[in-house]
């Protein structure tokens, strides 16, 4: 599988666009760009039955962008598999949810059109997953692993959402400065990692309701979102 970037090769510095105040846009993918979540909750349910437990719609919410082992531990905790270490868990779980991607993503509102249109305006956008490098090009296929400068996967990074790593890797690989870039985000695990990181975030609220905070502006969708307004929201920083 062909990757734009990898963990073990950093980009070197580049002044990007000096007289841009807003200098890079950096997305989360699973309910943000493509609507997975239901996905993911399917494969967990499912799984969980298999190991003889029960999965709810609170377990799922409570893993909403969470990375792969950690809901790999919960589900153990959930079920008392314990023969299985967290990682078996996962790509059992990774093994499901790639069969249900046969079908392809739904894309979120509005997300293709961002994507679109920011390569268009010459703004750096990068895809920042908590997703696994193995399943990111088939998750994304509907808009396009090429329509991004760079992507980080979940297994790239030393620390994982809600951590700040994968936020703070993008821009340094790229060049930037966190300050002057822009994250989009769905969960409450992912706009903490954008907005420790220092982004204006973005947050698009999906399966999971996300607590207020500074740095942190709200929409229904991302349908609409257009240039002056991300520049807007860099414009004091």
């Amino acid at each position: 599988m062909s990757e734009l970037s990898t963990v073990s090769s950093e980009m070197p510095e580049t002044s990007v666009a000096a007289e841009r105040r807003l200098q890079a846009v950096l997305l989360d993918m699973d309910g943000t760009l493509i609507e997975s979540e239901h996905l993911w909750g399917e494969a967990e349910a499912e799984l969980t039955a298999e190991l003889g437990g029960v999965w709810t719609a609170e377990d799922h919410e409570a893993n909403v962008g969470n990375a792969a082992e950690p809901v790999g531990r919960y589900i153990i905790e959930r079920t008392g598999a314990d023969h299985l270490t967290p990682r078996q868990v996962a790509d059992m779980l990774y093994a499901r949810f790639l069969a249900k991607l046969e079908g392809g993503a739904e894309l979120r509102p509005g997300a293709k059109e961002l994507v679109t249109m920011l390569a268009e305006a010459g703004v750096p956008a990068v895809l920042v997953t908590s997703t696994e490098r193995a399943l990111v090009e088939t998750a994304i296929d509907g808009i396009g692993l090429d329509s991004f400068v760079d992507s980080i996967a979940g297994d790239e990074v030393d620390a994982n959402k809600p951590h700040p790593d994968p936020y703070l890797r993008a821009a340094r690989r790229l060049g930037v400065d966190p300050r002057r870039c822009v994250a989009v985000e769905d969960s409450l695990v992912g706009v903490a990692s954008a907005a420790d990181a220092g982004c204006l975030t973005i947050a698009v609220p999906n399966h999971v309701e996300i607590t207020p905070r500074e740095g942190v502006v709200f929409r229904d969708s991302l349908v609409g979102v257009d240039l002056d307004w991300l520049e807007s929201l860099v414009a004091d920083r």
